[in-house]
């Protein structure tokens, strides 16, 4: 939308309009205190050759996934896009679509809605999806609220700590008024123990919060610990990685009641963080509970194939206090991209994303694991991700791997003051033999500069 300045005599017909006699009136309500006195610390206006030049020496600066192999995981992937993933969802019907209030009118969007629905029970092995939520964050917490609702329990809820850091934050953000008590078992040696969840989990408990893979990208023992849920009366939340069921049991088949994910994963780039995709799949006996909305298909008055908006829950403007939740619209074009990777690829394609990440990243585990000053501390099976311990402070070394030209991974510092001289690396299907040797190769050099 163009930018058009109001005139003098813009300004004065509005303020006739009000009643007021100058623009410094409208903040009449605002204490003197709080009001700037003095001009704002800026540089004089440029012109637009000035200012485009400007900003493009500014951008320069950053080095993302594009100029570098990039590592860096820990819920947010540089995975391959298929070319069709953009140019289908850059067309107009779609780009600039809003989620759909007078949905009848929108059968484009509902019908792309729809079809994400039904590859994300296929993918999960669920028997109904909603329409997408913000992120996997929100989507962990939003299942949780669901849980509560279903069970009417109102005493625990039972977290891993292998979990997002970032997701154990946002719960405890949305639990922070509520009465369930959060519980989080410790993560040991990059996975949670069953006892100690059996441990944690009373009869008041609700839900039970899994990932799988894990933060760390390691494989929890998943049944035990849906099996420990389910003995107390509790919903197991399960979060997982979409691709990574490509190559892993689908969660319906170790008995998960709620699945949750990340959906940046399916088609979506990086962004500086996002805007990302909330994946949230579940069984059929809970449906109305669910948060956000759900698409069907059935025929019109020619009995011609078309969709509605056949369950939306969670309307506040509909349902207002009964509403499953506030959440206020759905991802739709994360959703859709989300929607074209899936058709695009195929259960053959995920397959061999899953596969080539996980043996790269296996790969690179070996090589890193060889460097000087690297090790690889946690045992086990583990998807596209991995720890390493560093000997020297991970910030500084990663900082050093990055001025040699790799984005290396992430410091666990930030979350795990345990893990404060660990690092998190994630490989996916993009990276080759030479950019992983070469990053073996930048660390080594890193350590001895440091």
């Amino acid at each position: 939308m163009a930018y058009i300045a109001n005139t003098a005599d813009d300004v004065r017909v509005m303020l006739d309009a009000i009643g007021l006699d100058s623009l410094d009136q409208l903040f009449d309500v605002i204490p003197a205190d709080y009001r700037l006195t003095q001009p704002l610390d800026i540089a004089e206006a440029m012109s637009e050759l000035e200012l485009t030049s400007h900003l493009t020496s500014l951008m320069a600066k950053n080095h993302g996934a594009d100029l570098r192999p990039c590592f860096l995981g820990g819920g947010a992937y540089d995975h391959f896009i298929p070319a069709v993933v953009d140019n289908l969802s850059a067309r107009g019907e779609f780009y600039t679509a809003y989620t759909p209030y007078q949905a009848e009118a929108s059968q484009g969007t509902l019908q792309a809605t729809f079809e994400y629905q039904t590859l994300i029970t296929q993918l999960t092995g669920m028997d109904v999806s909603n329409a997408s939520l913000y992120d996997g964050g929100s989507a962990v917490a939003e299942a949780v609220l669901m849980a509560i609702t279903v069970t009417r329990k109102l005493g625990r809820v039972v977290v891993a700590g292998s979990i997002h850091p970032e997701h154990q934050q946002i719960l405890k953000t949305f639990l922070a008024n509520l009465e369930p008590e959060l519980v989080v078992v410790p993560a040991r040696n990059g996975r949670i123990e069953v006892a100690e969840l059996k441990a944690a989990i009373n009869d008041e408990t609700s839900a039970v919060v899994l990932q799988y893979p894990n933060f760390f990208g390691n494989l929890e023992e998943i049944e035990p610990l849906v099996d420990a849920a389910h003995a107390k009366g509790a919903l197991a939340i399960v979060s997982v990685d979409p691709i990574s069921l490509g190559l892993l049991r689908r969660p319906d088949t170790y008995g998960a009641d709620i699945v949750v994910g990340e959906g940046q994963c399916l088609g979506n780039p990086l962004q500086y963080g996002g805007p990302y995709l909330g994946i949230l799949a579940c069984r059929e006996e809970f449906v109305r509970k669910m948060p956000g909305r759900i698409v069907g298909q059935t025929t019109d008055k020619q009995g011609r194939r078309c969709w509605v908006l056949t369950l939306q829950t969670r309307e506040q403007h509909i349902r207002r206090d009964k509403a499953t939740s506030n959440i206020c619209t759905n991802q739709g074009l994360l959703a859709l991209r989300a929607t074209i990777y899936l058709a695009a690829m195929g259960p053959s394609g995920l397959r061999e994303v899953a596969e080539l990440s996980t043996r790269k990243a296996h790969y690179a585990a070996e090589v890193l694991g060889q460097v000087h000053g690297l090790t690889v501390p946690f045992d086990g099976p583990f998807f596209k991700e991995f720890v390493v311990k560093c000997i020297k402070d991970p910030v500084k070394v990663l900082a050093e791997v990055g001025r040699l030209g790799f984005h290396g991974g992430i410091s666990l510092g930030r979350w795990y003051p345990e893990l404060a001289d660990c690092i998190l690396v994630a490989v996916t299907e993009k990276r080759t033999k030479v950019e992983i040797d070469g990053l073996a190769e930048a660390y080594r050099k890193a350590l001895k500069a440091v």
